[in-house]
């Protein structure tokens, strides 16, 4: 009987784009930080059957991606970008690429294992929530934008 192996992502996370890479397989995807982007990653993820995903705090930036991972189910951890910069360091990881990066953070994942912060209950209905209103805000002002473009300002 053969085992399917266990992954271990890594993202790094950019203002347009989400750079991943999955242990030990160094399978790489690049999508963008955006909904449609974060899904996929999402659902590729939770397909894979990824036993824990990190991301570095930046700012905020990490939030979407890491809410839909917890809410697809998917163990993630948000780190300290100094520890993983130690961490790159003392690997001899000194270059410094978005690709490499998450394979940093991917290694990080399976060395170090932190612990995965779950959503409670509560929390991941109000983000669920707050995750389907933005949805319908971004749909509503694409929409707008759209019109607006279809017809000339009147004066």
């Amino acid at each position: 009987m053969t085992q399917t192996p266990t992954y271990y992502a890594g993202i790094d996370v950019a203002k347009d784009r989400l750079d991943v890479v999955l242990r030990p397989s160094a399978e790489y995807l690049e999508a963008t930080n955006d909904e449609r982007g974060i899904r996929s990653v999402a659902r590729l993820l939770r397909n894979k059957d990824v036993a824990l995903v990190v991301l570095e705090a930046t700012g905020g930036l990490e939030h979407p991606a890491a809410a839909a991972l917890a809410l697809a189910g998917v163990p993630v951890a948000i780190v300290n970008p100094r520890q993983v910069r130690d961490f790159a360091k003392a690997t001899g990881k000194l270059a410094k690429t978005d690709r490499i990066d998450a394979a940093v953070l991917a290694h990080f994942a399976e060395a170090v294992r932190p612990e995965p912060r779950p959503l409670a209950d509560e929390d991941a209905r109000e983000l669920s929530a707050v995750v389907l209103r933005r949805r319908q805000i971004l749909a509503m002002t694409t929409a707008e934008a759209r019109a607006g473009r279809a017809r000339p300002p009147r004066q």
